[in-house]
Formats: C-alpha cells, sequence, structure tokens
C-alpha cells in the first residue's frame, strides 16, 4: 500500500505515493504472540483472523451528520466497486500521487492485496449524502511499515484517503470528511487512542485540512518517495476540538 494521503482541498487528488519500491502495508508478518502484546484478542488454534478483527468493520458503524450531508463508509467489493475506482485513480491528479493508473487489473491488485489479506487495512467508499465521492484506507498504523518511521502506540489507527471526481474538491469537503471519519474510528475501535495520518510536506493545503480537522503536526519524517507530515489526531483531545 502507498504511504499516501489524498490532497482533500486544492490539489484534487492525493498524496505522492512510496512508488513500487517503497514499503508496503502488507509487508510485515503478524503473529498471534505480537498481536497479543499490542492487546489484540487471540485467535483459536487454526482459526484464520476475520476481515475486520484488526481494524473493525466500517459496515457497522452507523452513519454520521455532517455540514454536506449524511456519510457513511462502506467496504470496498470489488466486483461492484473497481469501475468507479479505476476512473478516480486515473485521473491525472490522482494518479500523479497513488501511482495506480492503468488497467482495473492495477486497481484491482491493489485492492484485493488488502481484500484478501490479514484485515490490517480495510479499503472503503466514502459515501456522502448516498453518493460514493472519496476513497479510504482504514489501517492499523501501529502493524504498518510507518511504525518505523515514528514513536507509534498500539492501535494507531492510520487513515488514507484520496477524494474522486472534480466536484468534490476545494470545498472544504477535505476537513470536514476527515472529522468525519476520525469520529467514527473513535467512536467504534475503543483502543484506539490516535488517529495518524502522513501527508506530503509540501502539499500545504492537505497539510492545513488535517490541522482543520483536528490534528496536530508531530514531526517530519523520511518515508520511501517523499518527506512527510506526521500528523496526529489524540482521543483525550476530542472535547476540545
Amino acid at each position: 500500500m502507498h504511504q499516501a494521503d489524498a490532497r482533500p482541498e486544492a490539489a484534487d487528488g492525493a498524496e505522492p505515493a512510496g512508488g513500487t519500491g517503497g514499503e508496503d502495508t502488507l509487508e510485515l508478518r503478524l503473529t498471534e504472540e505480537l498481536l497479543a502484546v499490542l492487546g489484540d484478542a487471540p485467535q483459536p488454534s487454526g482459526v484464520r483472523r476475520g476481515a475486520f478483527d484488526l481494524v473493525g468493520d466500517p459496515a457497522a458503524w452507523s452513519p454520521v451528520p455532517t455540514p454536506a450531508g449524511e456519510f457513511r463508509l462502506v467496504p470496498v467489493e470489488l466486483a461492484r466497486d473497481l469501475g468507479v475506482l479505476t476512473r478516480w485513480m486515473n485521473d491525472p491528479a490522482v494518479a500523479a500521487f497513488w501511482e495506480l493508473s492503468g488497467p482495473e487489473s492495477v486497481t484491482a491488485d491493489h485492492l484485493s492485496r488488502q481484500l484478501d489479506g490479514d484485515g490490517r487495512s480495510v479499503p472503503c467508499l466514502g459515501v456522502l449524502g448516498g453518493r460514493p465521492m472519496s476513497y479510504w484506507e482504514i489501517y492499523r498504523a501501529d502493524l504498518d511499515p510507518l511504525a518505523r518511521h515514528y514513536p507509534a502506540r498500539p492501535h494507531d489507527i492510520g487513515v488514507h484517503l484520496l477524494v474522486g471526481g472534480v466536484a468534490n474538491r476545494g470545498r472544504g469537503n477535505g476537513t470536514v470528511l476527515l472529522r468525519a471519519v476520525c469520529d467514527l474510528v473513535l467512536d467504534n475501535h475503543p483502543l484506539c487512542a490516535r488517529v495518524v495520518a502522513e501527508p506530503d510536506l509540501r502539499n500545504t493545503p492537505s497539510v492545513a485540512a488535517f490541522l482543520g480537522a483536528g490534528f496536530r503536526f508531530s514531526a517530519e519524517v523520511e518515508l520511501p518517495g517523499k518527506r512527510a507530515a506526521l500528523m496526529i489526531r489524540e482521543r483525550a483531545h476530542r472535547a476540545q476540538l
């Protein structure tokens, strides 16, 4: 998976990705011993972890009201969603950063690695007012190669996103949606104390959107393919945001 975030405001696409040589969310091998240390419930011997054991099931999360309309996350279904996601990935503004342009097989491979994985990353459509208009990856940042670059804590949840369609961009939707997704994560993942993101440091509008959504700038981190702004939103500060 790309170490990427959408440019939720002015940039009309997504942050620079790590590229084909970058680290991958699905690279790290999980063991039941490691997960026990992190506080995840152990699985019975011989039982494979379910798709939502590590992050939760966004399909079961209630929609949230926003100034732009009701918003919810819907886990991706490949047969249903591949067409629209491929179109978004071939938008030049998105392709420049996610590096997933090309035929449907390119997007399908990216999605399948998550859908067929161990559940540490869940790809979702963001549905606003009943209409799919964004793509999200909700992932366990503490189990991601990102954790090599910052002092991760157990159950840190990371977000990657892109806003699909020119009409949905540059209208303040990025900040609104980031707030909504953070609230969904914190409401439905009680062990998560922090939501993290790593937009490209050069993308001032993106960093500003995260700040507007209640994230704080924590540090500059050198990731494969980009120098990133490590952004963190703390559960403990929700009442003040």
